[in-house]
């Protein structure tokens, strides 16, 4: 298919909700509180932009829920640079925020990476190994330990994988190769990280985070 700027890119895109106290990782609030599940999810961010800084990226985008006004991430752009792109999810489910991500990005890049920021392991070499085998396949994957996956990377838009999906159980990722399979997608995975969602993810944090 054509590209818009006539050279092959690769775009990458942070998905980020804001760390409000009781609104984020609500499932470590158990553990943590509302304020210090909240102050995670904050670091979380923080670690996550540190990451894709340094990737080897033409348009870096943080993709953020409910909207771009919570002041973490201004102070993410500023900390990042005019090359940090804010934009929004909008409504729908997982799979439809991501696939109206994706598929914009699509309209001006080749490649495309969309990540979260629930998976600390995930660094500049991950991103760029993923990037890399885009070049060969249609689909790139970093599973998450918990049978889900903390990156998803397309050469094309794919409401095959992404739309109808029932989101975070352990299956999600048996559930993408199934449809993979089904519509003749070739995909490469990379080795598999942990998300942190509950408590007994919490020893997969880089030391001296709690």
């Amino acid at each position: 298919r054509p590209y818009a700027f006539g050279f092959f890119t690769t775009a990458l895109i942070v998905f980020a909700k804001a760390p409000v106290p009781g609104q984020a990782k609500t499932r470590l609030m158990p553990a943590l509180g509302a304020e210090g599940a909240a102050r995670l999810a904050e670091q979380l961010l923080q670690h996550t932009l540190l990451q894709v800084g340094d990737a080897p990226v033409d348009h870096l985008e943080l993709c953020v829920a409910p909207d771009i006004t919570h002041p973490v991430f201004e102070q993410a752009r500023q900390a990042v640079g005019e090359r940090l792109q804010l934009t929004q999810q909008g409504d729908g489910d997982l799979g439809e925020r991501m696939h109206r991500a994706l598929s914009r990005a699509l309209t001006r890049h080749r490649n495309v990476l969309l990540i979260g920021t629930d998976a600390p392991a995930l660094n500049a070499s991950l991103l760029a190994a993923a990037g890399a085998a885009l070049d060969t396949h249609d689909a790139v994957f970093v599973p998450a330990l918990d049978g889900g996956y903390a990156l998803i990377g397309l050469t094309r838009a794919a409401p095959e994988l992404l739309l109808g999906m029932t989101w975070s159980t352990p299956q999600v990722m048996d559930h993408t190769r199934e449809r993979a399979r089904r519509h003749g997608w070739r995909w490469a995975e990379l080795a598999p990280v942990a998300d942190i969602d509950e408590a007994a993810d919490l020893v997969h944090l880089p030391p001296g985070w709690l």
